[in-house]
């Protein structure tokens, strides 16, 4: 009776060590899993929802056709993502031009760099008050970003639209202390990147970032009373650790990036308002 008590415990023992086993694991980022015998590799993205996420959504199927799952985590602000993927809890991002990658790093001290250029997004000056910058009153509100890279950027259509000059020096890390020439005494409001659709009834003019205008409905070449060229600096790009440029699927994701079929939807989703950089 002994000797059978002993070889039910010890079979009950093998069965339960079998199934912990057999138990599925979360994917962290980078981590690779097996479903039916195949490898697959997860790799997650932090992005903006517009018009990053949705350029991110057409490579999808690319990186699955080479065992690649995209995983996309969208954010509404431009300081998250980078924090995240410096913290590991990403593999890369897409929702930030280089000059903003770069001040963010050094502010930080992140050792985050790029590994593709994607996409142009024309920054525009917006209205509802007004349908010429001619219409322009004498002490207006004008609304801008208030990050460094994209309130000097600001500043620097301001000046291309002939609304004020800035010092020779300011470059693109311009500053309203930077402002030498400003003949209607426009007062600059500098705000949070992502409220300046929000408080376009309440300022006479805002000059905000396509993304976040695309996100409120407005249409960059219909909507805005003055546009960035297309030979705009502000390239937006894949961010990724230092080290990790050559991470065999983060290398895939940034020619996926860059394939003809991004190129083809950028084009024809956004007209003119977002402009393929590659």
């Amino acid at each position: 009776m002994k000797k059978i008590l002993a070889t039910v415990l010890i079979l009950g023992l093998i069965a339960a060590l079998v199934a912990g086993c057999g138990a599925k694991q979360g994917t962290a980022p980078g981590q690779s899993q097996s479903q039916g015998g195949d490898a697959k590799t997860t790799i997650k993205v932090g992005a903006s929802p517009v018009p990053h996420a949705e350029i991110l959504n057409v490579v999808k199927p690319i990186l699955e056709k080479e065992g690649i799952t995209l995983e996309i985590v969208e954010f509404t602000d431009y300081v998250q993502p980078n924090l995240k993927l410096a913290e590991k809890e990403l593999d890369g991002n897409f929702f930030q031009h280089i000059p903003y990658l770069e001040d963010f790093s050094n502010e930080h001290n992140l050792d985050l760099t790029y590994i593709a250029k994607v996409h142009i997004e024309p920054m525009g000056i917006y209205s509802q008050k007004i349908k010429n910058l001619a219409e322009l009153k004498e002490g207006a509100t004008i609304a801008i970003p208030n990050d460094a890279t994209n309130g000097g950027r600001a500043l620097l259509l301001l000046q291309s639209a002939g609304l004020i000059k800035l010092k020779p020096d300011a470059g693109i890390k311009a500053t309203v202390a930077d402002i030498a020439e400003n003949p209607k005494n426009i007062r600059i409001s500098e705000l949070e990147a992502a409220t300046l659709p929000r408080v376009l009834p309440d300022v006479d003019a805002a000059v905000i970032n396509t993304n976040y205008a695309l996100e409120a409905g407005l249409v960059p070449t219909k909507d805005a009373l003055f546009i960035e060229s297309a030979d705009s600096p502000y390239v937006n790009i894949l961010a990724v650790r230092k080290g990790d440029e050559s991470r065999p699927e983060l290398k895939k994701l940034a020619e996926a990036l860059n394939s003809p079929e991004v190129k083809k939807f950028i084009e024809e989703k956004y007209q003119g308002a977002v402009v393929p950089a590659f």
